[in-house]
């Protein structure tokens, strides 16, 4: 039986109050371990965990498992999606449990709890309550990924060619020849200014952006 109670003070540490994503998330993790026979939360780094979204639900997840950023055991691979995909890294490291919310539980939620004042009261409530069959539906999957490689291995460090600066955890890219970082490989999120440019101040690129959506908003 779920019990917000056992997770409230952990997440009010994280939020200032408590949404239905997080419940989600709780209600994920504690799927996972039922079903990886795995109990919850983790001390160790058995389980590696793949959040498809970020925000509350994460930390929902986060919490409820005991994996995180910080320890290396929870990782987001943005697909946009309230989903996760857990796995037990001392069976088959390629196959994982994918769990994601049924499509009809906004409207399951208004049946369960008709008497709330908002759909987002009654979905608070319901995702507490509604049975896993009703709120859940899961899928075990193989990765297209290495888990094994994205733990990597203690002490992996390199030094960039290119740049010179330290590579951790296998990250390095071999280009002709040469070890690379991502960023000197090509594959970067950044573009490093010029030496003699500046970066544009920050409220006027806010202003810019801002009136880049007004000019995209229809008019009455």
């Amino acid at each position: 039986m779920f019990s917000l109670e056992l997770y409230r003070e952990q997440l009010l540490q994280l939020h200032d109050h408590i949404c239905p994503r997080q419940i989600l998330g709780l209600r994920m993790g504690e799927l996972a371990g039922r079903l990886l026979g795995l109990s919850l939360p983790r001390r160790d780094k058995r389980l590696f965990v793949f959040v498809e979204t970020d925000g509350c639900f994460a930390d929902g997840v986060m919490v409820a498992t005991g994996c995180s950023l910080g320890h290396r055991t929870l990782r987001l691979m943005d697909q946009g999606k309230v989903a996760a995909t857990f796995v037990d890294v001392l069976g088959d490291s390629r196959v994982g449990l994918r769990v994601w919310p049924r499509p009809t539980i906004r409207q399951q939620a208004r049946m369960w709890c008709p008497d709330l004042s908002s759909r987002w009261h009654a979905q608070l409530e319901a995702y507490q309550r509604m049975p896993d069959d009703m709120l859940l539906a899961w899928a075990w999957v193989r990765l297209q990924i290495s888990v094994k490689a994205l733990i990597s291995r203690p002490g992996a460090r390199v030094t960039c060619d290119q740049c010179g600066e330290e590579i951790i955890n296998e990250r390095e890219r071999w280009v002709n020849g040469a070890r690379l970082c991502a960023h000197c490989a090509g594959d970067s999120y950044f573009v490093v200014l010029d030496a003699d440019s500046s970066a544009p101040r920050a409220d006027a690129s806010v202003a810019q952006y801002v009136g880049a959506l007004r000019d995209e908003v229809p008019a009455d």
